[in-house]
């Protein structure tokens, strides 16, 4: 579930894109949450509490604390999330873009605005995603592995197999416990055996000792983990409810 920073000091504007964002949210059946701020040192004290969002809505023109100085410092958190510039002014477009905004949106956000400027972002999102890939050496050479295009990998002896979903195996000599700590990171993988790791888009079904694939491939689940697994998959599937 994806979650949204919308910050701006007129409480009217503010009020504004929350219920644009429900509209869109229940129109297009997308799946996020958001927390609303009046003025970017709140916004930047939550940051520094740790907390984290994946898109971040900015006002431009706002008091003590200007919505490029804002982004500025989301950029200190977060290199590579979303900001969306909403304002009344075009005279910072240019400055914009040293903060890597992904758009510029002039005032009044009308419903059309709103729907249009979050499709492309999250249409650029999805598409950044699907990128995402690692590159391993095979016996064949230097080869680049999309995960989303992997199913699961397995460790056999010292060689480390990864099924892709078309059924090539790719097979490497590596230490699988570096291979596991490269993939658990994408949040996409589950580990329910020691000499196996499953990436949780191809499962099908999940029973007491083994998980089916939709690649009609089979992995053994290890004695007493089923529970476990069920509930990592259980908590990944809600996440994009």
């Amino acid at each position: 579930m994806l979650q949204i920073a919308v910050c701006d000091d007129n409480i009217d504007e503010l009020s504004n894109m929350v219920q644009l964002i429900n509209l869109y949210r229940a129109s297009k059946n997308f799946s996020c949450e958001y927390a609303v701020f009046p003025n970017g040192f709140e916004l930047v004290s939550a940051l520094e509490k740790g907390k984290r969002f994946d898109i971040y809505c900015l006002d431009i023109i706002m008091p003590g604390f200007m919505g490029i100085d804002v982004a500025k410092e989301i950029r200190g958190f977060d290199k590579t999330a979303p900001i969306l510039f909403f304002t009344s002014s075009p005279e910072y477009a240019l400055e914009s873009y040293s903060v890597k905004a992904i758009n510029y949106v002039l005032k009044p956000i009308s419903k059309e605005k709103l729907f249009f400027t979050f499709d492309e972002m999250l249409e650029q999102i999805k598409a950044e995603k699907d990128k995402e890939a690692f590159i391993v050496k095979s016996n064949e050479g230097i080869q680049k592995i999309l995960i989303s295009n992997l199913a699961f990998a397995e460790v056999i002896g010292r060689n480390v197999l990864y099924h892709l979903r078309s059924g090539k195996v790719i097979e490497c000599t590596e230490p699988f416990s570096s291979v596991c700590d490269n993939l658990l990171n994408y949040g996409c993988f589950i580990k329910p055996h020691r000499s196996y790791l499953v990436n949780m888009q191809y499962v099908d079904t999940i029973e007491n000792h083994q998980i089916t694939l939709q690649t009609l491939s089979s992995v053994p689940v290890a004695q007493g983990k089923a529970r476990e697994i069920k509930q990592q998959y259980l908590a990944y599937q809600m996440e994009g409810v």
